[in-house]
């Protein structure tokens, strides 16, 4: 794995995002683009990435704001049309021919969008935990996860964390201790803070208090999609799955024992993720 930095243009000026590349020079098969959730960044893909990198060239961003990425100078510009148009960047690093995109929540949405598009490149589409239907109570709780915590120590940061990621299911002890040493930043009085621009709140400062209906999105995309959702989620309900499976060249699969959002690290994860991808 080796991480490179892609140029992105808001009209605020010029910002840096860090992308983290798998298995560059073996492609036999179409890349693959990994995009992570609202406060997440790209080493959550670390496992997926490293059993794809076989056969195929694996980008996985920290979104700008969070990971190595910069930080906006204008954070009102935190929102999926500058997350899409970064995501342009990435999509010319790994060349300018299909590629199939593995999205959770938040990833999923720009993948989505970008999906609907005419002449989109996405070849297969892996949405993880997210769909065409956000409740208004899913997104304010969503939205009262941003904050700008402060722990003592890494010690305190990683017990911070695996509470955090108590729904995503199984953690392994290694993935939780490269969670907490990418996932964290050290702030100039010793202390630790996590590794995301507190501002990312802003464009959420007043919460949504209708649900978001993009059904429309979703009737314009017409790549095989894979469903995958958390058994206990709150943000992909049972219902919205099986309305989305119900299109030809969708298929639904439920993660037991997860909420919002399966991790993707656990090897029969992987291998249906994998399987789905390569068929």
């Amino acid at each position: 794995m080796q991480t490179t930095f892609v140029s992105g243009l808001s009209s605020a000026g010029v910002h840096r995002f860090a992308v983290h590349l798998w298995g560059e020079g073996r492609s036999t098969r179409p890349p693959v683009i990994c995009v992570h959730g609202l406060l997440r960044n790209g080493r959550d893909f670390d496992e997926l990435a490293q059993a794809l990198a076989d056969t195929r060239t694996v980008a996985c961003p920290d979104m700008v704001g969070r990971g190595r990425s910069d930080w906006l100078r204008d954070p009102s510009h935190y929102g999926l049309p500058q997350y899409l148009q970064d995501m342009m960047s990435v999509l010319s690093l790994v060349g300018d021919g299909l590629v199939d995109w593995v999205g959770t929540s938040m990833g999923g949405l720009i993948g989505m969008l970008l999906a609907a598009q005419p002449g989109s490149p996405i070849r297969r589409l892996v949405l993880n935990d997210v769909g065409p239907f956000v409740s208004a109570e899913a997104l304010t709780q969503i939205a009262s996860l941003v904050g700008d915590p402060v722990f003592p120590d890494r010690t305190a940061l990683r017990e911070s964390l695996s509470e955090a990621l108590a729904d995503w299911g199984d953690v392994p002890p290694a993935a939780l201790d490269r969670l907490t040493e990418f996932g964290g930043r050290r702030r100039p009085d010793g202390t630790w803070g996590r590794s995301y621009d507190p501002a990312i709140a802003v464009p959420m400062a007043n919460p949504a208090t209708e649900d978001v209906d993009l059904w429309p999105l979703w009737q314009a995309i017409s790549c095989p999609v894979l469903v995958v959702r958390g058994e206990r989620s709150h943000v992909l309900s049972a219902d919205i799955a099986g309305r989305m499976a119900e299109r030809s060249g969708v298929e639904a699969i439920e993660i037991a024992g997860c909420g919002h959002a399966p991790s993707l690290m656990l090897d029969d994860q992987i291998r249906r993720v994998r399987s789905w991808l390569d068929g």
